[in-house]
């Protein structure tokens, strides 16, 4: 489930002493205290939000045994959700047993290259998934997302359409092929046409 981040909202005022600080600090760290538990009554391994995530928040979760993520975007997000089985709230007011996804099987995060990354894997029933691209430089990164996409535009054309001609002269190479073969089994006097129709194509 998401979890959106906590809002302090207050009047200003003059605070005279220390102790109107420390009332102040006092009540912010209870709401917060208060989100967090009424998130950890589901019973979560993981928690992912869009938005930020206090360090307070992050204490809490931790004390508890729970991974919160914050600051991810919002497709990343909707990734997740599909490939774990949850739903995506936006308070934690409308979080229900059904929202929390139990189809992830582990989370895990892997340094690559100079970077960490989350990767949540083993999945019941993954209706989305991540490719990581590496390369030399951005150039070359950029032309190998544009290979993937054009073999996964390939990969769907053919799944949705089986019946497609493959480009590049592979068409007219399998008749001329077929060709030559039919004409090795005629007489010899109507062989030419055929193999003069199959070099035609050929050319």
């Amino acid at each position: 489930s998401t979890l959106f981040p906590y809002t302090t909202l207050f009047r200003s005022v003059e605070c005279s002493n220390e102790d109107d600080w420390e009332l102040l600090l006092r009540q912010e760290e209870d709401w917060i205290k208060a989100t967090v538990d009424s998130i950890l009554i589901h019973k979560p391994d993981l928690v992912i939000t869009e938005k930020g995530l206090s360090d307070l928040a992050q204490h809490f979760f931790v004390r508890a045994g729970v991974t919160a993520l914050r600051r991810l975007r919002k497709s990343d997000n909707n990734r997740v959700a599909r490939a774990c089985g949850a739903r995506i709230v936006h308070r934690v007011e409308e979080i229900t047993e059904d929202c929390v996804g139990k189809d992830a099987g582990l989370y895990e995060v892997k340094k690559i290259g100079d970077e960490y990354h989350s990767f949540i894997v083993d999945c019941k029933e993954p209706k989305a998934c991540s490719i990581i691209l590496r390369g030399g430089s951005k150039d070359v990164l950029n032309e190998i997302e544009r290979n993937l996409h054009d073999a996964m535009n390939v990969a769907r054309n053919v799944y949705k359409e089986p019946l497609i001609c493959p480009g590049g002269g592979a068409t007219e190479m399998a008749v001329a092929h077929q060709l030559i073969k039919r004409s090795n089994t005629i007489e010899p006097k109507l062989r030419l046409p055929y193999r003069a129709v199959a070099s035609a194509l050929e050319v």
